[in-house]
């Protein structure tokens, strides 16, 4: 994947990830993390927020889209993005569990599977857009 390919293709995801993890964080989980971590949440630092984001996002494209417009198959990247999502997601909850006071193992299942699915769906559908737009690597 050249330069131009990758910057074009972070273009496709960065909306699709959002647009999907509003459903997670503005729907479905909307009192969810104040009911099991309430305690622990603070004011959020929306500058660490918005590099994360950056970051995270950028490699959903390197180790999921990519191997997808590689392969030619919109599934193989919903494979290594929702394997993506499992890995970071559990690293993170797994070290708030051990590091964390009162980090519950509802919180952990929960985030862990919606990784999976997240991932899973913006490499998906980001794939698929951009393969649309003969973006090829």
């Amino acid at each position: 994947m050249n330069l131009r390919t990758g910057l074009l293709t972070y273009l496709i995801a960065l909306p699709v990830f959002f647009a999907i993890d509003m459903i997670w964080l503005g729907w479905l989980a909307v009192d969810f993390y104040q009911h099991h971590i309430g305690h622990l949440l603070g004011p959020v630092n929306w500058l660490a927020a918005a590099l994360f984001y950056l970051l995270f996002i950028a490699g959903i494209v390197l180790f999921a889209v990519r191997p997808g417009l590689q392969f030619g198959t919109a599934k193989q990247a919903a494979l290594w993005g929702g394997l993506y999502g499992f890995f970071t997601y559990a690293t993170y909850d797994l070290t708030n569990m051990a590091t964390l006071q009162g980090w519950p193992w509802t919180v952990v299942i929960a985030d862990i599977l919606w990784g999976v699915v997240l991932c899973g769906s913006v490499a998906y559908v980001t794939c698929r857009i951009a393969a649309k737009l003969v973006i090829r690597s």
